[in-house]
């Protein structure tokens, strides 16, 4: 059945691993996870160009991924980075709370948290913005493991994938699979540019993201930067956050981090924008020119069909330990 399903999908679901994807989860005991202690790091929002203090912090079980803006006083500063808290997705992920108060630029500390496999933390900011430091999630993991990493009581719970699901926008596509492991795919075309035709392919772990992924900085062409600034946006991105293009040239000195460091940089934001599941994902997810509004429709769409996804419990419950 599921064979005739992928069959007809045709070029968006023919993929090479599939036989890999056995269907049959046995998962690993995992409890949740948060940090063993608090850290800091600053920096400058992309978009807003003002300078940012994070500490990142340990947090109950629970507790998820949870944003506190602590410049916002006299009303609910506290936003928890789940689904139907994204209120934009144009050039970055923003979560919103019922109070408006929001964050921007969520994306590559989110990505970090889902590969390091972090459950529960409280992520405070003095300013609306994540810093987008070198325009990568390599500072985040960096600052994660200056911190270190704590076991705690409850099993951890992921998100598993048993029907596909697909959203489309033009020539632009979305789509997660059913598979027994969290996989990512993603295709770029920029004809005429240096980025061309790329595309990557793995399977995700906390190795594989800090080898392959982690590193892939963010990119834009001097063109639509010089657009953006005359916009209001963009006001903090350089050379030293930002692959810059300008016609045929890398301007950034020392060139790519990857010959495919664009394709990697995308699948990157991906693993960030469907953290806001709130969970690991058991599936594959599979990206074709997508950016972060279709990133959200998908999760969105899934969240939509409690038929696609089942929620695992894996591990047993221990004593307290965090």
């Amino acid at each position: 059945m599921r064979r005739d399903f992928y069959a007809r999908l045709g070029r968006y679901t023919a993929f090479s691993s599939f036989e890999e994807c056995r269907f049959s989860v046995m998962l690993p005991d995992q409890n949740e996870q948060t940090l063993a202690h608090a850290a800091i790091i600053a920096g400058m929002g992309l978009h807003t160009g003002v300078p940012v203090r994070m500490v990142v912090r340990p947090a109950p079980t629970g507790t998820g991924v949870v944003f506190v803006r602590s410049d916002i006083e006299g009303t609910d500063n506290r936003v928890a980075a789940v689904a139907h808290n994204v209120t934009k997705t144009n050039l970055g992920t923003v979560i919103t709370n019922s109070s408006g108060v929001s964050v921007s630029t969520i994306e590559h500390v989110m990505a970090a948290f889902a590969a390091m496999s972090l459950d529960n933390v409280v992520v405070e900011l003095d300013g609306p913005e994540v810093p987008i430091m070198d325009g990568s999630a390599l500072p985040f993991v960096q600052l994660l493991d200056q911190a270190g990493f704590r076991r705690q009581a409850l099993p951890q719970q992921v998100i598993e994938i048993l029907e596909p699901i697909q959203v489309v926008d033009g020539d632009k596509s979305a789509v997660l699979l059913p598979c027994d492991r969290f996989e990512v795919r993603f295709e770029i075309d920029f004809p005429g540019t240096p980025i061309g035709h790329q595309e990557v392919d793995l399977v995700v772990t906390e190795q594989s993201f800090r080898e392959e992924l982690a590193s892939a900085r963010t990119f834009g062409f001097l063109q639509g930067v010089e657009a953006l600034r005359k916009a209001g946006l963009a006001r903090g991105g350089s050379l030293d956050n930002a692959i810059v293009i300008d016609g045929d040239t890398i301007m950034n000195e020392g060139g790519l981090r990857f010959v495919d460091e664009f394709a990697r940089h995308k699948a990157l934001d991906a693993i960030g924008d469907l953290y806001v599941l709130g969970m690991p994902i058991l599936g594959r997810f599979e990206g074709i020119r997508a950016g972060h509004g279709l990133n959200n429709a998908l999760v969105r769409e899934l969240l939509s069909r409690p038929d696609a996804y089942r929620v695992v419990t894996r591990g047993v419950a221990l004593a307290d330990v965090g």
